[in-house]
């Protein structure tokens, strides 16, 4: 073999090294390409919910957008598992979905079919459970030894998280409490009472104001429903209210409706129950944009409450 023939077949191998490696850099710089694409679709329909969504005032139209951005949100963590931004969008998407196109249209029509409005809370229950497995997804990312602590001390594994967790933390719990309240005959659900307000206590002490006070509405719930409630509760409860409507400023309908359906109806005060729905509805929707929607779905709530005072209030 001659010596220009070895040198051509060199130039020959070093050019095919050459271009395996252009081809891998190709390869990685597509890859990279496409989960950076990811990433920001994902950081998108993050913030759609607090945007687009949360500005509709239509319940129904908004109800046949969500699903298609929920499971959009799915098929984005397939590729990307462990980002937070997108587990936290999928936690506070189906919560959100679950209480206002299911289980809320459940209770409206449990008067006249209750079988159905059954069948719609187990469905409502599945989807709150579905978004507080999101949000420990969330929680767990990058540390393999959370769900085994959480089970066993979730104190202990909430006390690492920081104001940047809060998303997960807050839509975690509130969550797991709703499928809680709609599980009450399961002991499994039952027995993970201790996760959910180790979740919401720990939202709180890091920042009860957050999201405008949606940390204190459920702490709000929660001193009502506590096990072995306190003989104060009724009044710890009324102290988060007040703090709730001070930091609002009329701008929320929902603390009043909640408040109404928890503590009012629970010491048969009608005269309050009816101030309070009707502060509810006086509230201009429109006043806040980022509101509205939960605004119209609080309002709607506050009229299918008045409309029952003579069977929640006895005489």
């Amino acid at each position: 073999m001659s010596f220009s023939t070895v040198q051509h077949q060199r130039v020959r191998r070093r050019a095919t090294r050459a271009a395996l490696a252009g081809l891998a850099g190709l390869m990685l710089a597509g890859c990279s390409v496409r989960q950076l694409a990811i990433k920001q679709l994902g950081s998108a329909l993050a913030e759609s919910a607090g945007g687009a969504f949360a500005a509709e005032s239509d319940i129904e139209f908004a109800g046949q957008a969500v699903p298609f951005s929920l499971k959009l949100i799915e098929s984005l963590l397939l590729e990307q598992p462990e980002n937070k931004e997108l587990l936290a969008a999928a936690a506070g998407g189906f919560t959100q979905y679950a209480y206002v196109w299911v289980q809320q249209p459940a209770d409206f029509i449990e008067a006249d079919d209750f079988s159905r409005a059954q069948h719609e809370r187990e469905r409502a229950r599945a989807f709150y459970l579905r978004a507080h497995g999101y949000a420990l997804r969330g929680l767990a990312a990058g540390d393999p030894r959370f769900g085994t602590l959480f089970l066993s001390s979730p104190a202990e594994a909430l006390a690492r998280f920081s104001a940047s967790d809060l998303p997960l933390l807050y839509w975690g719990a509130a969550s797991l409490g709703a499928a809680i309240s709609l599980g009450k005959t399961e002991p499994e659900l039952i027995a993970r009472q201790s996760q959910f307000a180790a979740l919401l206590e720990r939202a709180f002490a890091l920042n009860p104001d957050w999201e405008n006070g949606a940390v204190r509405e459920l702490m709000m719930a929660y001193e009502l429903a506590r096990p072995g409630g306190s003989a104060d509760a009724v009044e710890r409860a009324r102290k988060q209210f007040e703090k709730i409507v001070e930091m609002a400023s009329g701008r929320r309908a929902s603390p009043f409706v909640s408040f109404a359906e928890s503590v009012s109806i629970q010491e048969q005060d009608k005269k309050e129950f009816i101030e309070l729905l009707n502060r509810a509805l006086a509230i201009d929707a429109d006043r806040t944009p980022s509101s509205r929607l939960a605004n119209v779905v609080a309002q709607q709530r506050a009229r299918w409450l008045l409309e029952r005072v003579d069977d929640l209030f006895l005489e």
